[in-house]
């Protein structure tokens, strides 16, 4: 008798054993099953379903590039261009506005915490000429420093922070297209340089 129990209780810890194992074997399987399409989606960068926090996620700056390349082709804008990453002179897209003015743009997938800084705008606002651009754009999923808004407002470079991603996402998905070209093409913050005229200059010698 005790033996008998001995066998039914062996067999009862095994098939819980088995069962555990199948269980952890699925939920691995799951998981990777989930990981392997985040990363096909992030590769793909569709923007019918890439999210700010997707872009959080991405690998490097090359993976935002290519997303908002989709996602200013797909919203009807000609001749987008996205730049070869070894010599982009400063601008990742290219792209003529409704109007036909052709606009540059520097992608920057930074984190909020890591505000984007002057470079940006130096390396964009330099690239206009290379490219014959008449305007430009620093597209970030972060944000900016106070010295790269007041340096961007001086040169009349459009800054589009996080907020202005997220509302750009926001309204592609729901169809809302032309609300979504006059986010992009919104005119830049204008200010006037402290130093006009060399009055500071002078003031500081």
């Amino acid at each position: 008798m005790n033996e008998l129990v001995d066998v039914l209780t062996n067999n009862v810890y095994y098939a819980g054993l088995a069962s555990l194992i199948i269980a952890l074997c699925f939920i691995a399987w799951i998981v990777r099953f989930i990981k392997r399409r985040k990363q096909r989606r992030l590769r793909e960068a569709d923007p019918d379903i890439i999210t700010i926090q997707d872009i959080d996620s991405m690998r490097d700056g090359s993976e935002f590039e290519l997303y908002l390349y989709r996602l200013f082709t797909e919203l009807g804008y000609e001749d987008v261009i996205k730049t070869t990453s070894s010599k982009d002179f400063g601008a990742d897209l290219v792209f003529m506005d409704r109007s036909g003015v052709r606009c540059v743009v520097q992608a920057k997938r930074y984190a909020p915490q890591h505000p984007v800084g002057l470079g940006a705008v130096q390396e964009v606002y330099a690239s206009m000429r290379y490219y014959e651009a008449e305007k430009s754009i620093v597209l970030t999923s972060g944000v900016y420093t106070a010295a790269c808004r007041t340096l961007a407002a001086v040169n009349e470079v459009r800054l589009m922070d996080r907020d202005d991603l997220i509302r750009l996402i926001k309204l592609y998905k729901s169809g809302r297209d032309e609300a979504a070209f006059d986010l992009i093409e919104a005119a830049a913050q204008s200010a006037s340089s402290p130093w006009r005229g060399g009055r500071e200059l002078r003031a500081r010698r």
